[in-house]
């Protein structure tokens, strides 16, 4: 388990540009892109005992961040 925060420039460095270039341009992308961050920010604080939760939860939430992981990567590799 990884204390560290997953940020979508962190997860992608190659594709920063285009993940705020996508953020700007693409409404849908940004609300995505704000539940990875909410979500993430709450796993986070989870990990680091700031925020208490169940096992079942934290892994609800981990599922959820690997699924807009994915719909957001698939959203950056398309064409410009």
């Amino acid at each position: 388990m990884s204390h560290t925060p997953h940020d979508l420039a962190e997860e992608f460095p190659e594709m920063a540009d285009r993940i705020r270039e996508l953020k700007e341009a693409d409404t849908h992308f940004a609300r995505l892109a704000q539940d990875y961050y909410d979500i993430n920010r709450q796993i986070h604080r989870i990990e680091t005992d700031v925020e208490p939760a169940s096992d079942a939860f934290q892994n609800q939430l981990r599922r959820q961040r690997m699924t807009l992981k994915d719909e957001l990567y698939t959203m950056l590799k398309q064409p410009v």
